[in-house]
Protein backbone atom coordinates (compact mmCIF):
# COMPACT_ATOMS: atom_id res chain seq x y z
CA UNK A 1 0.00 0.00 0.00
CA UNK A 2 1.26 3.50 -0.87
CA UNK A 3 1.20 5.66 1.57
CA UNK A 4 2.57 9.63 2.94
CA UNK A 5 4.82 9.90 5.67
CA UNK A 6 3.43 13.00 8.21
CA UNK A 7 6.06 12.23 10.36
CA UNK A 8 9.70 11.20 10.55
CA UNK A 9 9.72 7.28 11.19
CA UNK A 10 13.31 6.09 12.17
CA UNK A 11 14.07 2.86 9.47
CA UNK A 12 11.23 4.02 7.35
CA UNK A 13 11.25 7.00 5.85
CA UNK A 14 11.41 11.12 6.63
CA UNK A 15 8.46 13.04 6.61
CA UNK A 16 6.59 14.10 3.48
CA UNK A 17 7.92 10.62 1.63
CA UNK A 18 5.91 8.39 -0.57
CA UNK A 19 6.50 4.63 0.34
CA UNK A 20 5.52 1.14 -0.04
CA UNK A 21 4.52 0.05 3.36
CA UNK A 22 3.09 -3.46 3.64
CA UNK A 23 -0.64 -3.41 3.90
CA UNK A 24 -1.12 -4.99 7.59
CA UNK A 25 1.70 -2.40 8.75
CA UNK A 26 -0.05 0.72 6.72
CA UNK A 27 -3.45 -0.31 8.33
CA UNK A 28 -2.79 -1.71 11.80
CA UNK A 29 -0.27 1.22 12.90
CA UNK A 30 0.45 4.14 9.92
CA UNK A 31 -2.86 4.97 9.50
CA UNK A 32 -4.17 4.89 13.15
CA UNK A 33 -1.45 6.49 14.74
CA UNK A 34 -1.87 9.23 12.20
CA UNK A 35 1.75 8.48 11.02
CA UNK A 36 0.40 8.21 7.51
CA UNK A 37 -2.03 8.92 5.21
CA UNK A 38 -3.01 6.48 2.31
CA UNK A 39 -1.69 7.84 -1.33
CA UNK A 40 -4.34 8.64 -2.98
CA UNK A 41 -5.31 11.51 -5.71
CA UNK A 42 -6.50 14.31 -3.34
CA UNK A 43 -3.30 13.41 -0.80
CA UNK A 44 -0.98 13.65 -3.32
CA UNK A 45 -2.28 16.64 -4.77
CA UNK A 46 -2.19 18.32 -1.09
CA UNK A 47 1.62 17.09 -1.22
CA UNK A 48 2.50 18.53 -4.69
CA UNK A 49 0.81 22.43 -3.74
CA UNK A 50 2.98 21.82 -0.22
CA UNK A 51 6.51 21.17 -1.97
CA UNK A 52 5.45 24.30 -4.80
CA UNK A 53 5.15 25.98 -1.51
CA UNK A 54 8.16 25.28 0.11
CA UNK A 55 10.20 25.98 -3.49
CA UNK A 56 8.49 28.92 -3.50
CA UNK A 57 9.64 30.12 -0.22
CA UNK A 58 13.04 28.60 -0.79
CA UNK A 59 13.72 31.12 -4.13
CA UNK A 60 12.16 34.16 -1.78
CA UNK A 61 14.78 33.48 0.48
CA UNK A 62 17.81 32.98 -2.28
CA UNK A 63 17.04 35.79 -3.87
CA UNK A 64 16.58 38.01 -0.47
CA UNK A 65 20.44 36.87 0.67
CA UNK A 66 21.55 37.84 -2.74
CA UNK A 67 20.31 41.21 -2.18
CA UNK A 68 21.96 41.39 1.58
CA UNK A 69 25.21 39.85 -0.11
CA UNK A 70 25.28 42.63 -2.38
CA UNK A 71 24.95 45.29 0.38
CA UNK A 72 27.68 43.74 2.08
CA UNK A 73 30.13 43.89 -1.11
CA UNK A 74 29.41 47.55 -0.86
CA UNK A 75 30.06 48.24 3.32
CA UNK A 76 33.19 49.12 4.85
CA UNK A 77 33.07 47.21 8.48
CA UNK A 78 35.25 49.89 10.85
CA UNK A 79 35.97 47.78 13.74
CA UNK A 80 38.01 50.13 16.34
CA UNK A 81 40.28 47.95 18.65
CA UNK A 82 42.47 49.02 21.67
CA UNK A 83 46.13 48.84 20.47
CA UNK A 84 49.14 49.04 22.53
CA UNK A 85 52.80 49.77 21.42
CA UNK A 86 53.78 49.49 17.80
CA UNK A 87 50.33 48.96 16.67
CA UNK A 88 49.93 45.45 18.65
CA UNK A 89 45.72 44.64 19.12
CA UNK A 90 45.05 43.54 22.62
CA UNK A 91 42.29 41.19 22.49
CA UNK A 92 40.62 40.95 18.88
CA UNK A 93 37.72 41.09 16.44
CA UNK A 94 35.77 37.82 16.84
CA UNK A 95 32.70 36.94 14.94
CA UNK A 96 30.26 37.99 17.22
CA UNK A 97 31.27 41.63 17.68
CA UNK A 98 31.31 41.86 13.92
CA UNK A 99 27.70 40.72 13.93
CA UNK A 100 26.91 43.59 16.48
CA UNK A 101 28.32 46.30 14.88
CA UNK A 102 26.50 45.08 11.51
CA UNK A 103 23.69 44.98 12.67
CA UNK A 104 23.79 48.77 14.74
CA UNK A 105 25.31 50.15 11.91
CA UNK A 106 23.62 48.65 8.81
CA UNK A 107 20.70 46.97 10.03
CA UNK A 108 21.60 43.84 8.66
CA UNK A 109 21.35 40.77 11.25
CA UNK A 110 23.50 38.26 10.31
CA UNK A 111 23.70 35.23 12.93
CA UNK A 112 27.70 34.69 14.52
CA UNK A 113 27.58 31.66 13.46
CA UNK A 114 27.42 32.43 9.86
CA UNK A 115 30.33 34.22 10.00
CA UNK A 116 33.15 32.19 8.90
CA UNK A 117 36.33 33.08 10.81
CA UNK A 118 38.97 30.53 11.57
CA UNK A 119 40.00 32.73 14.30
CA UNK A 120 39.42 36.23 15.96
CA UNK A 121 41.52 39.07 14.06
CA UNK A 122 44.48 39.91 15.76
CA UNK A 123 46.50 42.87 13.36
CA UNK A 124 45.12 46.26 12.02
CA UNK A 125 44.05 46.64 8.58
CA UNK A 126 41.54 45.64 5.96
CA UNK A 127 40.39 41.89 5.67
CA UNK A 128 37.63 39.98 3.92
CA UNK A 129 35.25 37.75 5.75
CA UNK A 130 32.80 35.37 4.30
CA UNK A 131 29.25 35.08 5.50
CA UNK A 132 26.95 32.11 4.64
CA UNK A 133 23.85 34.00 4.37
CA UNK A 134 21.83 30.93 2.59
CA UNK A 135 22.60 27.69 0.70
CA UNK A 136 24.89 28.43 -2.43
CA UNK A 137 24.98 32.25 -1.18
CA UNK A 138 27.70 34.01 0.64
CA UNK A 139 28.81 37.32 1.01
CA UNK A 140 32.12 38.78 1.32
CA UNK A 141 32.47 41.71 3.85
CA UNK A 142 35.51 44.13 4.28
CA UNK A 143 36.37 44.89 7.95
CA UNK A 144 38.95 47.36 8.47
CA UNK A 145 40.30 47.06 12.14
CA UNK A 146 41.54 50.32 13.43
CA UNK A 147 43.22 51.31 16.43
CA UNK A 148 41.95 53.44 19.00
Amino acid sequence: MKVILLDNIKGVGKKDEIINAADGYARNFLLPKNLAVEANAENLSKLKAKNDSKAYQKDQDRDAAKKVAEKMEKIRLKMPVKTGENGKVFGGVSSKEIADVLEKQYGIKVDKKKIELKETIKTLGTQTVDIKLFEGVIGKLKVDVIGE
